[in-house]
């Protein structure tokens, strides 16, 4: 993928990591700018394309590429682990490598073919200082004031894990958007609920901060490991069930690590038309 051909389509990859659903356009030629207007409009599951978020591939002088995103919202996320082994995947295949070092606002983050088609992704080290998550005032990460006792944890965006009997039973529709915009974070939160099922398993639903309910997210498996190990509740290498299948998510001395399978689904053109439309429509 090029970016835009001369009649200014925009090429874009549909791409998933058990359901967890991404548009990514490759910008490493140049010639795509991404407004939040444009991401909004692509995130759009009638209008648009749809997708839980955007990544954007850019050229970078030290790693095999630099990952931006956006949720559908058309607002930034610092951290998306399942686009970024979608991507890593991509480059890999196009390249021969078997491992790769992908850039995100967390930094440069290692990437490998984990074999049996799955992709694994060092997601750095978790986040537990209040003032880095961020949270809005001093309080005990692994004890959040906020009734439902939930942890919280930074993996390159915020966290509010809650530990619940049964998570199928829980109205995330409503208990989701409830806790996002809680004034501990004020940056908003994902919202996660964690059914511990053994101590090597645990079952997760997914509240995403700027998008809503997704089948799967590498960054909330990985903050919801973190948060069970934390609390005495399991091992630090679990396996995650989510909506969408199962993660493996290993917290080692050098970061959390998240294993799982990949799609590219189809590639894609969006037309001259669509994009004229929008830049009259709605501006960035």
């Amino acid at each position: 993928m090029d970016g835009t051909d001369p009649q200014t389509r925009l090429r874009f990859m549909k791409m998933h990591g058990l359901g967890n659903d991404f548009v990514v356009l490759d910008a490493r030629a140049g010639g795509v700018t991404v407004t939040p207007a444009l991401a909004r409009a692509l995130g759009d599951r009638h209008r648009g394309v749809g997708f839980d978020q955007l990544a954007v591939i850019e050229a970078d002088a030290e790693a095999a590429a630099r990952l931006t995103f956006r949720n559908a919202d058309g607002s930034l996320s610092a951290a998306c682990g399942n686009a970024t082994r979608c991507v890593a995947r991509h480059l890999m295949d196009e390249t021969g490598a078997r491992a790769l070092a992908l850039r995100t606002e967390r930094g440069l983050l290692a990437c490998e073919d984990a074999g049996g088609g799955l992709t694994r992704v060092n997601m750095g080290p978790p986040v537990l200082d209040w003032r880095a998550i961020p949270l809005a005032e001093t309080v005990d990460t692994l004890h959040l004031p906020i009734p439902g006792d939930p942890v919280a944890v930074g993996m390159g965006n915020p966290h509010c894990v809650f530990f619940v009997s049964d998570a199928d039973a829980v109205d995330l529709a409503a208990f989701g958007p409830a806790h996002e915009t809680h004034p501990l974070y004020p940056e908003r939160t994902n919202v996660e609920v964690v059914e511990v099922r053994s101590p090597e398993t645990i079952r997760l639903r997914i509240w995403e901060r700027g998008t809503g309910v997704t089948l799967a997210s590498g960054s909330c498996a990985c903050a919801a490991a973190v948060a069970a190990a934390r609390r005495g509740l399991t091992g630090r290498a679990v396996r995650v069930e989510v909506d969408g299948g199962t993660l493996h998510v290993d917290w080692r001395d050098d970061g959390v690590w998240m294993t799982g399978a990949t799609a590219h689904v189809f590639d894609g053109v969006l037309t001259a038309a669509f994009l004229a439309a929008l830049a009259e429509t709605e501006p960035a």
